[in-house]
């Protein structure tokens, strides 16, 4: 079953950011519109909704194709990622929002965290962020596996 998700608050984008927990991908399937507004990547999802199987029985490791994008986007910041490198790959590890100061203005801060210290820092006038999966699953190499804290 192919996913589609939109996000227009916090918790919104805590199910999205659930759901993109391991994706990898690399640096040139990431790009900043300015002219429109908008952030965009494709990742390899995995999915994590499919590891139970019938009976309990752990599924098989899968991924997907997924494009995410954000509207509204004000500035887009790269910290700690190689932007001329458009073959580094990454894996996203969380999608945090930050309200700015005004309680009555819904923009903010939505901050992509990746693995190794990267992120993507978007200032934000309101969240507005679509997933949608483009591709029929595939069978993954592996499980994402995560070192306890």
């Amino acid at each position: 079953m192919k996913l589609a998700l939109m996000a227009h608050d916090e918790e919104d984008l805590a199910v999205i950011s659930a759901h993109l927990q391991d994706a990898v991908g690399v640096m040139g399937d990431m790009a900043y519109l300015p002219q429109q507004r908008r952030f965009a990547l494709l990742l390899n999802r995995f999915l994590w909704e499919e590891q139970r199987g019938k009976f309990l029985r752990p599924a098989r490791p899968m991924r997907t194709r997924t494009g995410i994008h954000f509207e509204h986007v004000l500035k887009a910041e790269l910290l700690n990622l190689p932007q001329r490198e458009s073959d580094f790959a990454f894996e996203l590890l969380a999608t945090r929002f930050t309200p700015g100061s005004s309680e009555d203005n819904p923009g903010g801060v939505i901050e992509l965290d990746f693995a190794g210290g990267g992120s993507v820092r978007l200032t934000v006038e309101c969240i507005e962020c679509w997933l949608t999966d483009i591709s029929e699953p595939w069978i993954a190499k592996s499980k994402p596996r995560h070192q306890p804290e």
